[in-house]
């Protein structure tokens, strides 16, 4: 079943995906239409069941759609976001209603989701975020600014990460769904990036947002906990994306290597070329067989903070630096943009930063040895 899906995916992404890359990348964003037509095709939130307008499948499902995404030349920030990441927050912590009235849209693409923690100010230690949420009546009064928010324009339900309790730290802290039509909010800038160029990342700003406590995601200082415990998933989401990033970057290397030539010869018939090549494959197959594991860990439930700071860890610095050599063997063509071994570089760098930066995930590690 996962071969079919694979190849559904595929053949949607060449058709409606691949041709529109350039143009998306120079406007900034991926429209809405695209959105709609990825749910009626059955490409968004495949994890969810089918009461909730899903396919009822698994993790396994997002992970090729993710992969496919990737060896069209571009990572699957939006998707992931939107598929992976809030739609599991609702499935794991939401109330039924909740469930009821944000999944089938999400699902069908109607629906276009975006999480809130980064602030101007607060990145990875989500508990000095500013953002206040104040009990007023029977519900809650939003303030607070993020950035770097992935799907930011183009949102129509945001999880927003804001302290109901400044004194109390991460217990402090609670997740609220906001409209992204709610009076008080607005969207900042889309902001210019190194890589990535096609994904719409944005600043959200909330001025005196009111929202009833049903919107609240959770019990009220719950949110850190809720946040942490879906961190395993998402790093593990980065991860299987990092392998196959570096698994396309080899794969365009070793055609360019094998007709582009030097001093009369092809460049793979050089040792240190041909060495060099060796050695990252090899690198790229482990890594390849270490995050086919980690999934089926996480099929089990067995799949922990530690591993997902790992798997993160590990695949997302081998992605920067397959990247990085492969470029090095494209020479000048490398630097170009029109060659997609230059994207794959520059987008490669931002995954060593988000979903936990390399000094948090060590710092994680770090803890249990």
């Amino acid at each position: 079943m996962l071969g079919l899906l694979r190849s559904s995916v595929r053949r949607f992404l060449d058709r409606e995906f691949v041709p529109h890359i350039d143009d998306w990348r120079r406007s900034g964003s991926v429209p809405r239409a695209f959105f709609r037509l990825a749910g009626d095709h059955g490409l968004l939130c495949p994890s969810v069941p089918e009461e909730f307008g899903g396919a009822g499948g698994d993790f396994r499902h997002n992970v090729v759609i993710n992969e496919e995404v990737v060896r069209s030349g571009v990572l699957p920030v939006a998707l992931q976001v939107h598929s992976d990441i809030v739609a599991h927050y609702l499935l794991n912590w939401g109330s039924e209603a909740q469930k009821h009235k944000w999944l089938p849209g999400m699902v069908s693409g109607e629906v276009l989701a975006a999480i809130a923690m980064t602030e101007p100010d607060a990145g990875s230690d989500l508990q000095a975020i500013r953002a206040s949420a104040k009990l007023s009546g029977d519900g809650y009064v939003i303030n607070g600014a993020k950035t770097f928010i992935s799907n930011g324009q183009n949102c129509d339900l945001i999880i927003v990460v804001a302290k109901t309790d400044p004194l109390a730290k991460g217990r402090g802290i609670s997740l609220f769904l906001v409209e992204a039509t709610q009076q008080g909010v607005r969207r900042g800038r889309k902001l210019e990036k190194m890589g990535g160029r096609e994904q719409d990342t944005s600043e959200l700003f909330f001025d005196d947002v009111l929202v009833p406590a049903s919107m609240r995601l959770g019990a009220e200082g719950e949110g850190f906990k809720i946040l942490m415990s879906e961190l395993p998933r998402e790093r593990l989401s980065i991860a299987t994306s990092a392998v196959a990033a570096a698994e396309l970057a080899l794969s365009i290397t070793l055609d360019y290597v094998k007709t582009r030539k030097a001093f009369g010869k092809p460049l793979i018939e050089f040792q240190n070329t041909a060495f060099k090549l060796a050695e990252l494959r090899a690198q790229v197959r482990m890594a390849r067989i270490y995050v086919d594991a980690c999934v089926n860990r996480l099929m089990e439930e067995q799949f922990t903070a530690v591993d997902g700071a790992e798997a993160k860890l590990v695949t997302t610095q081998l992605q920067c630096k397959v990247a990085d050599e492969c470029l090095q063997m494209h020479g000048g063509n490398g630097w170009m943009d029109e060659y997609l071994i230059s994207r794959l570089f520059t987008d490669a760098r931002v995954q060593r930063i988000y979903g936990g930066t390399d000094e948090i995930l060590k710092l994680v590690i770090s803890r249990t040895l």
